[in-house]
């Protein structure tokens, strides 16, 4: 079965040591709440590695399905905590007045417009994904570490 060769140049490696970098520089020890920068930063990127998971699934499945469920669980739990992200974009507090959205505005999930939009049309674009290839019981089961092989 053909691997994936190093064609191109690895930059997961970087993405991942500049995570680690910022949260070393701009994380704090103490309390702090999130910006919803941030949390649209941490947003993107959990989308993006998502879609690199979608395509290693798309591609590994048919060759080794063992491997293949193991990446699918992965997507599945990345587009998970992707959703939490998105909710937590939208109780943290407003720029600028600092207020916190109420639980019913939260629910309702009306747009607040630009830039903030900026985060549910991306949500909404990869929602669209994730309809295709995973069913609403991947979705909403718990994790239980188990898969099938």
């Amino acid at each position: 079965m053909p691997a994936a060769t190093a064609t191109a140049q690895d930059f997961v490696p970087y993405a991942t040591a500049a995570i680690d970098f910022h949260r070393a520089l701009n994380i704090p020890a103490g309390p702090l709440v999130a910006s919803r920068a941030e949390l649209d930063s941490l947003h993107a990127h959990l989308v993006a590695l998502h879609g690199l998971l979608d395509a290693h699934t798309q591609r590994t499945s048919p060759l080794l399905p063992a491997e293949g469920d193991h990446l699918k669980a992965t997507r599945t739990r990345l587009w998970q905590a992707a959703e939490h992200l998105h909710t937590a974009y939208h109780s943290s507090p407003r720029p600028g007045s600092g207020e916190v959205p109420d639980a019913e505005a939260c629910r309702s999930r009306r747009p607040e417009g630009a830039p903030e939009l900026t985060i549910c049309r991306r949500h909404q674009q990869a929602a669209r994904l994730v309809r295709r290839r995973t069913t609403p019981a991947d979705l909403r089961s718990p994790f239980t570490g188990l898969v099938r092989h």
